[in-house]
């Protein structure tokens, strides 16, 4: 055998001849043929820095054996490794000697006891005694790094593990080494905590108990949790996890390291999130409108039905519809379309809150994954909102791509984002003027009049897409103040100029993406299918169709403001708080004749509702969930819902058994096996699923390219700003709201303007304006902010300080104000 072949290097590990992988780390190496070599410092998804030396090994490259820290050496042909000689134990007895001169024995009180590698490689390689009989130094303990983040100095033993992913993964270089020799400690600089939206992972990948967090601090210990591996739900990311509990209660939440998807990371809101599902405010039991007192009294599961059946039986279809369905696994959003679709006999089903794009034009495009977006040397276009904010593990996905692995990133964004930094070129562009910028950007016709755009940065941003091997397209709603149409003609623009582009969906809420595929939207059937195609696929498993094609969400609203909607279902959406259109939601709400709501917590939408039926959180539920790649993955039940919660499917399920239908399953495994059988997108995936669950598996299929209509914009007269609405990571959603350790971290948001645009309004940081829009005119505070482009105006949407509802025409395509000072 050759010493390097086309599949491996050749080396020699402990007398075995075994093949590494070109390039790969000898610790890895090791690791892979069985071989433990113990470590502080390493970790597979961070450079090497070689910090703690506890993995020194005998290494023979030809020139003789010196002891070298496998975790910087690379694997050559020929390599001779010895990790079990003993001059290698007496280097790593000493090494952990060292570690615990002034490390403290506090196991039984330390939250890290019992999954500790210090204790494991202390008893598996280390000395059985300490001779240093000095005082261990002390520090001040616990200090927080922020809200959520405590560190404990004296336990750290200066791995570098949470300062390498403070800067090289997350970008947020908020701790660091200070002090000198034995005075070294990791910590925060004054007036600057660490504040970032990834912190809980130091927490995670620390190797002792120097960071815990805050939520978990003294209440468990590992012996004492259950475990299952299952799916985020709080973003369409679908990260991998792991839920921890102990006595029917969940106390944490766990990063796996999934290659396709999350690489173990989480967000802060990912990871902390569970406390809202453990929280008392939790709806336990159905509640129902007492016509006497206008109250929602609680009744029980029968009475709800059976009310809830006798309002549906009675109802028109054309004037029936639902709403929502974005936080229901695959499972539930096949039973309720079923339901609604099959033996309801309506179409007026969407799963998006006028927030998205139409799911026909989404499941038209060519589909990327996140491998493809962020495979080295290729090419991405950001035109959606902010990853950093809206889906925190896909942007340190894309920040990796574009900081190591040379992928070049251009923006065409209405406001500076998270990875603006890191961008090649970054177009500020204003909402409606999308589609133009991209045409200049190829050389036609003139430059829109976006905030500083030149005609040779368009044009040099074009030249480098044109030059691209591959290009991927990060494609949502970058403002909730501009319409679904512009954003449609900017990516048919691109598509129709880059014959080989794919995009990658930014639609941001949950499981939206198997709603979609589920047919929670009008005109659509399960298996990314239209209501015509489909007829023939469900004709045996459905006992009936929609006859034409439904309403979105937005005809929905309208057509409930009008008077022409009897009973409005809701599925976990709260229209009050996440509908743009903020009149909209209030006048359709006014005017709709019975509201039906399915919910986790009783929110000022469900206030409105005359019967509402409590429903099983995430970690409560199993099922399947489709991430915005398309990939589908387990969900796993971890803990009991409170009271008489019950899954979403199971009330779709008993809600038609009363409407004298069967649906056919009583498990989400055999709603699962439906899907399978009837959706060709889902053919064969549950031997992918069974197979490898951590990585899941890709639903195919598309639909032909949609081509709406194009947009007609208005220009933006010289006195007035285009109003950009966007999210930020934490805001007064229900969930963020009901976490403790989330609900405090939500910003305050002002009308913001790019700072020579503020100056010209000739007021004060803090002041009030009258700003007037489509909507009428409401009094704002203002400040200026460097990331907003000129001629627009940025106001947080569902953030504290000022409403973005208030201003959002739903009817118009951009939302133009002038602002007055008062």
């Amino acid at each position: 055998m050759s010493d390097e072949t086309s599949t491996g290097v050749e080396i020699t590990l402990n007398g075995q001849t075994v093949l590494a992988r070109p390039g790969e780390l000898l610790i890895d190496a090791a690791e892979r043929m069985g071989t433990e070599i113990p470590r502080f410092c390493h970790h597979t998804r961070l450079k090497p820095v070689g910090m703690c030396r506890m993995c020194l090994v005998e290494v023979d490259t030809g020139r003789g054996s010196a002891l070298q820290p496998s975790c910087m050496v690379t694997c050559t042909p020929n390599m001779v490794v010895d990790t079990e000689s003993e001059t290698v134990a007496k280097a790593q007895d000493g090494v952990l000697e060292f570690l615990l001169i002034n490390h403290p024995l506090d196991c039984p009180v330390c939250d890290k006891g019992g999954e500790c590698p210090l204790q494991d490689q202390t008893m598996a390689y280390g000395p059985g005694e300490s001779r240093f009989v000095e005082e261990k130094r002390r520090y001040k303990k616990p200090i927080p790094l922020n809200e959520n983040v405590f560190m404990d100095r004296e336990r750290c033993i200066l791995c570098d593990l949470c300062t390498r992913f403070a800067g090289d993964v997350a970008g947020d270089q908020l701790i660091h080494f200070q002090g000198r020799g034995a005075q070294t400690e990791v910590n925060t600089f004054p007036e600057e905590p660490f504040s970032s939206y990834f912190s809980g992972n130091t927490v995670q990948i620390c190797p002792v108990g120097a960071l815990t967090a805050k939520p978990y601090r003294f209440k468990a210990r590992p012996w004492d949790l259950d475990e299952t591996e299952s799916t985020s739900m709080v973003d369409s990311v679908g990260s991998r996890i792991s839920i921890e509990s102990s006595r029917g209660q969940v106390l944490r939440l766990q990063g796996v390291d999934s290659d396709a998807v999350n690489w173990g990371w989480l967000s802060d809101k990912e990871r902390f999130i569970f406390e809202a599902y453990e929280h008392p405010d939790r709806l336990t039991s159905p509640l129902i409108r007492n016509p006497e007192t206008g109250d929602q009294d609680p009744t029980s599961w029968d009475h709800a039905l059976e009310a809830a059946a006798g309002l549906l039986a009675g109802t028109d279809p054309d004037r029936l519809a639902v709403i929502g369905g974005a936080r229901l696994t695959n499972e539930s959003q096949y039973a309720w379309a079923k339901l609604a679709k099959g033996v309801l006999g309506t179409d007026h089903m969407d799963a998006q809150l006028c927030d998205g794009l139409p799911a026909h034009f989404m499941l038209g495009l060519p589909r990327a994954t996140i491998d493809q977006a962020c495979t080295p040397g290729g090419t991405v276009v950001l035109m959606g909102p902010d990853p950093k904010e809206e889906l925190g593990a896909l942007y340190l996905r894309l920040r990796h791509a574009v900081v190591h692995d040379g992928v070049t990133l251009i923006e065409l964004t209405p406001r500076a984002t998270g990875l603006t930094p890191y961008a090649a070129h970054s177009l500020r562009v204003r909402p409606g003027e999308a589609a133009e910028v991209v045409r200049s950007m190829f050389g036609e016709g003139g430059v829109a009049p976006s905030g500083g755009i030149t005609p040779e940065s368009a044009q040099a941003a074009g030249a480098l897409l044109q030059a691209a091997d591959t290009v991927t397209v990060l494609l949502g709603r970058a403002s909730l103040a501009e319409a679904e149409g512009p954003v449609m003609d900017a990516a048919l623009a691109l598509h129709d100029r880059l014959p080989e582009v794919r995009y990658l969906s930014l639609l941001r809420r949950s499981n939206v993406h198997g709603a979609i595929d589920m047919g929670l939207a009008p005109g659509l059937l399960p298996g990314r299918t239209t209501l015509v195609a489909g007829r023939t696929n469900l004709a045996q498993a459905w006992p009936g169709l929609p006859k034409e094609t439904g309403r979105s969400t937005q005809k929905t609203l309208e057509a409930a403001a009008a008077g022409q909607v009897d009973v409005l279902i809701l599925l976990g959406a709260d229209l009050l708080a996440d509908v743009p259109d903020g009149d909209l939601a209030r006048r359709a709400l006014g005017k709709v004749g019975t509201i039906i709501a399915l919910d986790l917590f009783g929110t000022a939408t469900v206030a409105r509702a005359d019967l509402v039926l409590p429903a099983a959180g995430p970690t409560e539920v199993n099922g399947t969930f489709t991430n915005l790649e398309g990939r589908v993955s387990p969900v796993s039940r971890q803990v009991t819902p409170p009271g008489t919660a019950r899954p979403d499917w199971m009330i779709a399920v008993d809600l038609a058994d009363r409407l004298g239908t069967d649906l056919g399953f009583t498990s989400p495994e055999e709603i699962w096996q439906e899907i399978t059988e009837v959706s060709a997108a889902h053919a064969g995936l549950t031997e992918q699923l069974a197979a490898d669950p951590r990585e899941g598996a890709l639903a195919t299929g598309a639909l032909a390219l949609y081509r709406p209509e194009p947009t007609e914009v208005a220009r933006r007269d010289a006195y007035s700003f285009r109003l950009v609405a966007s999210r930020s990571m934490y805001d007064q959603g229900v969930f963020t709201a009901h976490s403790r350790s989330l609900s405090g971290l939500a910003p305050t948001t002002c009308l913001a303007f790019e700072p020579t645009d503020f100056a010209s309004l000739g007021v004060e940081a803090g002041q009030s304006v009258d700003a007037t829009g489509p909507r009428g005119t409401v009094a704002v505070t203002v400040g200026p902010d460097p990331r907003v482009a000129k001629g627009t105006a940025h106001l947080g949407f569902n953030q504290a300080g000022a409403t973005a509802t208030e201003f959002i025409d739903a009817s118009v395509p951009v939302t133009d104000l002038t602002v007055v000072p008062r």
